[in-house]
Parts: structure tokens; C-alpha cells; sequence
């Protein structure tokens, strides 16, 4: 909480010692920094709004402990470069929470696409849905909302920072393009509201291959619809996070394949096994693929800790320069959009 004393009060019902219980990110650092690094906290995890990230962050960073940060990972890409120095000076580790690169069968489809299983990728169609702006549920005094539509505390973008962004995530975990140039249009239908609450974006990757990326938070009935498919020379496949532990691949002249998440069954890569953490059957979702990328992430903590090396780039959790990415992705979308659609750079 951003009040000192309700922050404090709320420590028992995380189990936390009241010595240790907290009124603001500063004080917490400092006063850790000062016990046993055998019982100093071992990450700060950053679930804010979106204009304190970088401040929480980098005081973490400069202090020399982890760090696991919401998306978008700051306000805008001067800090979202800063963190990136901030981070390679640390050493530190440095997760961002695009929670559904977390999920079984996103990571069995990166696998496989990486691997060729759906040859050249070609098209890529990402969205992500919702409605619960369809109304400016902002002006009741609805905290959620309140923020998510203020500048000031949401940074450039509305619809297209906050969730457009996980759609442009998946897309790159997903098939490992690189984005060359963008055409957005972004729009605000709700009139009064100061940002965006739906938007398209047509992507040019590096080698050819075309994406779009639409998201929407007006859409009727629409809760959290974050959908993708993906067009190989080989097969293409599609996925729903709403049905999550279901994926279609599909091939001409070949029956339709369902994949469930079974990380008991042959088809099953290692990755995609790997991120099972419940047997076939059972509904394995949102919370589960937090918890997966916060434990790729720890693994690389307990690395940093015995003293052992860990990859900081090429990580099966989002990372600083994957943050970085979204941010130069979230700013590029905006110009284009008030320059009438002009393509843009991604690189």
C-alpha cells in the first residue's frame, strides 16, 4: 500500500515479522541492506503502477538485489535504458512479469517453432480483448481503472501499454522474430478518457514474415481474450489463454491436432513438460505461470548467489532487454499512431 501504516498492518497475513514489516521500498532496503546477507531478502518484486517501477527498480538494482517487475517495466524508454545500465552494473537478476510466457503450452510452441516442427514462420495474428472499460469506470473511483487511464501514471498508452503489450510479448517469445517496423492506429472511443482504449498495429519482422497486434478494452463481454496463431510453411497453431491448457496445430490434408497439457505424454517437449506443475485434467493457469516465471527467474538468482555464472539475455523468462523491447514497442505505437499510421522502426 502507498500508506506507510496500512502497508505495516498487513504484514501478518503474509506471515511477516513485524520487524521486517515495512512503510516504504526506501526504508525497506536500507534496513535490509544492514542485517545478515544470509537473511536479506533475496528479490524485490515490483507490482506497482506503472510510474513508480523505475524508481523501486533501480534503487533495488543500485543496492545490488534482484529484482522481479511488472509490465510495462517502467514509464517510458529513457528509463527502461537506464535500467538496462542499471542492471549490467548490478549484475543482478532482473525479471518482468509477462506472466504468460509462463504457460505449459506457450513454452511447448516456442519449442517446437524454434525447433522448425511449423517451418518458416510467416504471419503472426496476436490480440488481447477486454471490456471492462467500456464504460469510464475511471470517474466512480475505481482504482484499477483510475490509473490505467491517467498519463501520468500509466505513461503514453492506455489499452495498448497495458495489455497491447502482453500480445506484442507473446508474439516474440513465442516464434523468436525480430520486429523491424510498425504501423499502429490507436484510438480513444470512450470520449473524455486521455488514452487509448483500443488499437491495431501491422508488424514487419526482420526476414519477411507479417504480425498484427490488436488490443481492445471496450469490447463486449470480452474479459481477458489473449489469443494467437501462428502461420508456418510447415503447420501453424493457435492458442487462447483463456482455454490454457489447450492448443490446435493444424496441417493441410492432415486432421486437426488438439494438444492438452499432459506433461506425462510423449508429444510433451521439455520445456512444455517442464512447466506442468499439476497432473493432466487439472486446470493449470494464470497463477501457475506467474509462479513458473518467477522460478526460471529464482533459478538464476540462486545461481548469482553460489557465486555460479547465469545467461542474462537469452532467458526463458522476460528479462530487462525484453522489457526494453515492449517499452521501445509501446512508444513506437504512439508516434505512429499520431503521425497517421507512418511505418516506424523497432530496431
Amino acid at each position: 500500500s502507498s500508506d506507510p501504516e496500512r502497508a505495516k498492518a498487513s504484514a501478518p497475513a503474509y506471515d511477516i515479522k513485524p520487524e521486517r514489516a515495512y512503510g516504504a521500498y526506501q526504508e525497506m532496503i536500507d534496513r535490509e541492506l544492514a542485517i545478515d546477507p544470509e537473511e536479506r531478502i533475496d528479490f524485490v518484486s515490483v507490482a506497482t503502477p506503472n510510474h513508480t517501477h523505475f524508481d523501486i527498480a533501480r534503487t533495488a538494482l543500485e543496492a545490488g538485489i534482484n529484482v522481479i517487475c511488472d509490465k510495462p517495466m517502467t514509464f517510458d524508454m529513457t528509463q527502461a535504458e537506464s535500467l538496462c545500465e542499471a542492471v549490467e552494473a548490478s549484475g543482478a537478476v532482473f525479471a518482468v512479469t509477462h506472466n504468460y510466457t509462463g504457460y505449459p503450452l506457450v513454452r511447448q510452441a516456442r519449442e517446437m517453432i524454434l525447433s522448425g516442427e511449423l517451418g518458416e514462420i510467416q504471419a503472426v495474428r496476436s490480440q488481447y480483448l477486454q471490456g471492462w472499460l467500456r464504460e469510464r469506470i475511471e470517474l466512480d473511483g475505481q482504482k484499477q481503472s483510475a490509473w490505467r487511464t491517467d498519463p501520468s501514471q500509466s505513461g503514453a498508452a492506455g489499452a495498448f501499454g497495458d495489455i497491447g503489450t502482453h500480445a506484442f510479448n507473446l508474439a516474440r517469445y513465442m516464434t523468436g522474430l525480430l520486429p523491424e517496423t510498425v504501423r499502429a492506429t490507436l484510438e480513444t472511443f470512450e470520449e473524455g478518457r486521455e488514452l487509448d482504449d483500443y488499437g491495431h498495429a501491422v508488424i514487419r519482422f526482420q526476414g519477411g514474415a507479417m504480425g498484427t497486434v490488436t488490443s481492445s478494452q471496450i469490447s463486449h463481454g470480452r474479459e481477458n481474450d489473449l489469443r494467437i496463431e501462428i502461420d508456418g510453411t510447415k503447420g501453424a497453431l493457435s492458442w487462447s489463454q483463456e482455454e490454457p491448457n489447450k492448443m490446435m496445430v493444424r496441417r493441410n490434408g492432415q486432421p486437426h491436432q488438439l494438444y492438452t497439457r499432459d506433461p506425462n505424454a510423449p508429444f510433451m517437449n521439455g520445456p512444455g513438460a517442464a512447466a506442468c506443475r499439476l497432473p493432466s485434467g487439472h486446470p493449470e493457469a494464470f497463477l501457475e505461470a506467474f509462479a513458473n516465471v518467477y522460478r526460471s527467474a529464482f533459478d538464476a538468482i540462486v545461481e548469482r548467489i553460489s557465486g555460479g555464472t547465469f545467461e542474462s539475455r537469452d532467458t526463458i523468462y522476460p528479462n530487462v532487454y525484453d522489457g526494453a523491447e515492449g517499452m521501445f514497442f509501446i512508444q513506437q505505437c504512439v508516434a505512429s499512431s499520431s503521425q497517421h499510421g507512418a511505418s516506424l522502426s523497432l530496431v
